[in-house]
């Protein structure tokens, strides 16, 4: 064998020899690495205990309208929210049920955080509309109301409660089978814009009636304008359908 064949053939084991030596010195280091304890993750909040919270606010502030209640609540995105022991859960935005209703969730104790999240809500009850044409300045009866049914969140200018009706005094004619909205009923002791009323000023020892006319409509307790007589503007409470009180 030539000495170039020979050198040849010890090349190979060589280098075979010292890739396997160098993979036995590295075999451990990277077991060592892959076994290598990693920190455990932290726990987080438990996504059930927040729907609930959501969901049990939601019911609560419902209980006022009449009908049946269903309440979707979105998917918590829960990250680094610690469990929590005190929850508390609050209407976000305007404070009022919507049909879709941002809902706030605060942690109390015993570490403090806020999430927010997005609930789905229908009311199905009764409202009132108009059984026949109901003119303007007419008191509303009874027998001038019907009942339909619907989404009381949706339909919201509607009224589900008889107490808002009953006595009340449409300030626009009300189509048969329209429904009945606050904004065209006023409070039958309110006084209108225009109108003759009188006048009581109460003073350190003494009461002093008179007349004059409305400069603006308000209801019970709000304070309007008013032209007396003489043509003096003064301003004072509404008492009743008639009568505005002067402080002095």
């Amino acid at each position: 064998m030539s000495r170039r064949a020979h050198a040849s053939g010890l090349a190979a084991p060589t280098a075979a020899a010292l890739a396997a030596a160098a993979l036995a010195i590295a075999a451990p280091v990277s077991h060592a690495q892959a076994t290598q304890a990693s920190p455990a993750a932290a726990p987080v909040q438990d996504a059930a205990s927040v729907v609930a919270e959501v969901e049990a606010l939601i019911r609560e502030r419902a209980a006022a309208y009449p009908g049946s209640v269903t309440v979707a609540v979105d998917p918590p995105r829960l990250v680094n929210q610690a469990p929590c022991t005190q929850l508390e859960a609050f209407l976000a935005g305007s404070g009022g049920l919507q049909s879709r209703t941002p809902v706030g969730v605060r942690c109390l104790a015993p570490h403090p955080w806020t999430l927010y999240v997005q609930t789905s809500v229908r009311i199905v009850g009764p409202y009132y509309v108009a059984s026949h044409m109901i003119d303007r300045g007419s008191t509303i009866t009874q027998n001038d109301l019907d009942t339909r049914e619907g989404d009381l969140l949706r339909l919201r200018r509607v009224i589900s409660d008889p107490a808002r009706l009953l006595g009340w005094v449409a300030t626009r004619r009300l189509r048969a089978g329209g429904p009945i909205e606050a904004s065209a009923l006023r409070d039958p002791n309110s006084i209108e814009r225009g109108q003759a009323v009188r006048t009581i000023a109460r003073g350190a020892g003494f009461v002093a009636t008179g007349e004059g006319q409305a400069l603006e409509s308000g209801n019970p307790g709000t304070r309007i304008q008013v032209r007396t007589s003489s043509g003096q503007i003064i301003t004072g409470t509404v008492i009743d359908a008639n009568t505005v009180q002067v402080m002095m």
